[in-house]
């Protein structure tokens, strides 16, 4: 079992609401914002560009990292976990499969993560590995990880062009996690009956896994 980080593991309600406050719109603007720029099918950082086209991403970073260096900014803690996080993965590791988490993050989502001692056996960031999903060596960097050939991974996200597809190709089984904005959007596309199992949250995937292994 491979988990994806943003709305798979982490709610990034708060993480979007700080970035609203901080480029001075209503968050609910923003929120909107960023859902019409998601339905079009553009990039996630056209809302950025939408409310400033001055906006850019880095040089705003390390501002914003200069003048709050202790808050979280675009960071997120325990409390950003979505609460079916730790049952579904204390279920998972009980019954004696391998977890790992690896998502597109930057380096500072690992001690984050590692804050939150989790049943994982493992934490990969894309940052680290200096190569990004949907790219197909993210995969095979997985597949290395988990010690396992790619037919027996099932890796779990909210988004069918960054996981789901991409993890299908490298030879994985994919779930589909309908929650955050992708997910909710993807769910409704035709090419989300090509994930191996469709889930509004990690408890049925939990239950699905268990059900395959029994057969």
């Amino acid at each position: 079992m491979v988990f994806d980080v943003g709305e798979t593991l982490i709610d990034e309600t708060r993480i979007f609401a700080r970035w609203a406050d901080r480029l001075g719109v209503p968050q609910l603007t923003f929120f909107g914002i960023l859902g019409g720029v998601l339905q079009q099918g553009r990039p996630l950082m056209d809302a950025f560009h939408l409310v400033d086209p001055s906006f850019r991403f880095e040089a705003e970073i390390a501002r914003w990292r200069a003048e709050e260096p202790g808050s979280l900014r675009e960071g997120f803690d325990d409390a950003d976990l979505y609460p079916d996080v730790r049952p579904a993965l204390d279920a998972l590791h009980a019954a004696g499969l391998r977890v790992l988490i690896a998502g597109n993050q930057p380096v500072e989502a690992g001690p984050a993560l590692a804050a939150m001692d989790l049943p994982v056996a493992g934490v990969y960031l894309s940052e680290v590995w200096g190569v990004e999903k949907p790219d197909p060596e993210f995969f095979t960097r997985v597949e290395a990880a988990a010690g396992l050939p790619a037919a027996e991974i099932l890796y779990v996200g909210d988004r069918l062009d960054n996981d789901v597809l991409p993890a299908q190709r490298a030879g994985m089984r994919a779930a589909l996690l309908r929650r955050g904005m992708w997910g909710y959007l993807h769910a409704e596309s035709a090419e989300a009956r090509r994930a191996d199992l469709v889930a509004d949250g990690l408890a049925p995937i939990a239950a699905w896994i268990a059900a395959e292994n029994a057969r």
